[in-house]
């Protein structure tokens, strides 16, 4: 998936993250995270942003997550509107997503 612009999705409110994602010029994904439970859950929150963007075949993007103790199915969806929004994808295709395995 092409990303078109920057876009945001979710919030730093508690069990929430905000995923931030922003276009790049290098074939790559870099990404940022800020966690109050990165000791903890960083590798597990970073995998499923990653995966998640792997999924959607996403590269060319700049990644900031503020995470607030945020469950893998948050982090997943809101990685996956930030990339539909930055995309400026209206359309999800929910049965290919349904079928990710967790």
């Amino acid at each position: 998936m092409e990303i078109k612009k920057s876009a945001v999705a979710g919030s730093v409110e508690s069990s929430d993250i905000l995923i931030a994602i922003e276009p790049i010029t290098e074939q790559e994904i870099k990404l940022s995270l800020d966690s109050s439970v990165e000791k903890q859950y960083g590798n597990q929150i970073r995998k499923v942003i990653l995966d998640t963007l792997a999924q959607l075949k996403v590269n060319g993007v700049q990644v900031t997550a503020t995470d607030k103790g945020a469950l893998d199915c948050t982090i997943k969806a809101r990685t996956l509107t930030a990339v539909h929004r930055a995309a400026e994808q209206e359309r999800y295709a929910w049965k290919e997503i349904d079928s990710w395995n967790d």
